[in-house]
């Protein structure tokens, strides 16, 4: 669950607030920096290769609860994929991102989906595979068939984005929170028939939710 829950206000009642941890993991020049800063600051950039991680926040404003994402850009290269489980430790959701003009990305991205099966549960994590840079379409080696696909083997959101043109950034990460608020819902306890919680047996009847 999220690391934070706290209760706000709104007309129809208590609104909930989380705080989740994202991380984007993929191969060196897939766009996940671009993916990142398209989402918080609706601009892009060419950036340059990211060392270590870098760190952004989001703070979404729902009808159903207050969502701040917590997101974790880890570095492409090589050198650092032994220190990435650092990053992605603890995180409630990750984004797996490939280049659709580069099939090897694809195939990395398979390789960062058995790293985080090693450390989660399949409940633990929602994840979500990204085949980025759409606008160029003209170069595609992975096609959108073979990301459903696997996707769709493996339990896991799928879409194809692009950070440049701005094609479904948002929508991406409207579907992790999405999910993420789904998950919430299905382990919130269930109030019984006499209107107290089937769990909390304590005599004032306040509850409170760990996160």
């Amino acid at each position: 669950m999220a690391q934070m829950v706290t209760s706000g206000t709104s007309p129809e009642g208590p609104r909930p607030s989380y705080m989740y941890k994202v991380v984007l993991l993929g191969s060196m020049s897939v766009g996940k920096s671009s993916l990142a800063y398209r989402y918080v600051k609706n601009d892009f950039r060419e950036l340059l290769p990211t060392v270590g991680c870098s760190f952004f926040t989001q703070v979404l404003e729902l009808d159903e609860a207050t969502v701040k994402f917590e997101i974790w850009d880890t570095a492409g290269q090589e050198k650092y994929q032994s220190v990435c489980h650092l990053y992605y430790r603890d995180a409630h959701a990750a984004l797996l991102v490939y280049d659709i003009a580069n099939k090897q990305t694809f195939s990395r991205a398979k390789l960062w989906l058995e790293e985080l099966e090693k450390k989660f549960l399949p409940d633990e994590i929602v994840i979500a595979l990204v085949g980025n840079k759409t606008d160029l379409a003209a170069e595609r080696e992975v096609t959108t068939e073979e990301g459903e696909d696997f996707a769709r083997t493996k339990g896991l959101l799928f879409m194809e984005t692009s950070a440049k043109s701005n094609h479904q950034v948002n929508d991406v990460f409207m579907a992790v929170v999405q999910e993420l608020l789904r998950r919430e819902k299905e382990k919130a306890p269930r109030p019984s028939p006499h209107g107290r919680s089937t769990v909390d047996l304590r005599a004032n009847g306040e509850r409170t939710r760990c996160c």
